[in-house]
């Protein structure tokens, strides 16, 4: 599936010219790979980074929609990966 298409599918643009913009604009990242067109592919398991506000996000993707649907089914569509910390070995705070 086109990454444009599976970005509004999973709710992480409003539009999809919006997510159109967002991967030409190379802000996005498939399995650690900029990419530069919208019609890049993507399927399960694949990786996707992506910035949100002044964080980055990162998404292992889970299914593939039919059509746009409600914010439930829109999380179905994807798993967040929880943030590593820079050095594994350092005692929290």
């Amino acid at each position: 599936m086109r990454i444009d298409k599976w970005l509004w599918h999973a709710r992480f643009y409003r539009s999809r010219p919006m997510a159109q913009e967002a991967a030409a604009s190379g802000m996005i990242r498939v399995n650690g790979a900029r990419i530069a067109k919208p019609s890049a592919t993507v399927g399960p398991g694949d990786i996707v980074t992506l910035p949100r506000g002044r964080e980055v996000l990162a998404v292992r993707v889970s299914a593939l929609a039919l059509r746009r649907g409600g914010a439930k089914d829109a999380q179905l569509l994807y798993e967040i990966i929880p943030p590593e910390p820079l050095d594994p070995g350092a005692a929290g705070p």
